[in-house]
């Protein structure tokens, strides 16, 4: 691939810890399986899908089990490497997240002020952990191949396959080629971990601001208590 522009990855990459193989860091592929099941539960089918995707060629191949702090992993892992111009997303949909779909959700529309992936469905669809300039990145830099609810040795390497190629090769309806690295630095960046829990951030602006009502209370309470102790202490003197 003499014409087609390569760059070095971070310095760090990738940079966050996952369930995940890392394969040849030029690739312009990345595949993800979603897991629609606990972790210690995974199929070897699926480790299979991983396994297979790193040696056809890709950069990295691994599962995805949530749709916030799982996907949080991905941009920063993939955004510190600018070669990965796709993301092959394949593996049954999981029916308490929705983990597929708000991935093709925050690669079609992005996210909101409050960091909420627009369009998606899923229960906490929110990347509180990492900053936006990496979630633009991302959506620059990857195009998504939307496979969800399929699963095979055969798609995996296909799809990994036509990524690799210099001229446009037809593949289930896509035009796939390595259009080269993304032409900006790669970032570095690890999660935050601001929010551990996203599944308990409010998730409506009513939800919010009864929560800040009562952080406030609690904050009132504290004080009156801290100052009657003062009194109290006086008044013992």
């Amino acid at each position: 691939m003499a014409n087609v522009y390569k760059t070095e990855p971070a310095a760090d990459y990738p940079p966050e810890e996952g369930c995940y193989l890392r394969g040849n860091d030029y690739s312009p592929v990345a595949v993800c399986v979603i897991l629609n099941r606990r972790r210690e539960e995974t199929p070897p089918d699926f480790e299979r899908l991983v396994r297979v995707a790193v040696e056809t060629g890709a950069a990295l191949a691994g599962t995805l089990q949530t749709e916030n702090i799982g996907i949080e992993k991905i941009i920063l892992n993939v955004t510190a490497n600018p070669n990965i111009r796709w993301l092959v997303q394949l593996g049954p949909e999981s029916p308490g997240h929705l983990t597929g779909a708000a991935v093709a959700a925050l690669l079609k529309n992005g996210v909101d002020e409050r960091k909420r992936i627009i369009g998606s469905h899923s229960p906490t669809p929110y990347l509180f952990n990492i900053p936006m300039e990496h979630i633009d990145r991302f959506r620059e830099q990857v195009t998504l191949l939307d496979f969800l609810n399929e699963g095979s040795v055969e798609l995996v390497r296909g799809a990994v396959q036509a990524c690799y190629q210099e001229e446009p090769t037809g593949f289930r309806g896509h035009r796939l080629f390595d259009p080269g690295a993304l032409r900006k630095p790669p970032l570095s960046g690890k999660i935050t971990w601001r929010v551990t829990q996203p599944e308990k951030e409010p998730k409506t602006e009513e939800e919010r601001a009864q929560m800040e009502k009562g952080h406030a209370m609690v904050e009132w309470v504290r004080k009156r208590m801290e100052e009657r102790k003062r009194e109290e202490g006086h008044a013992g003197g």
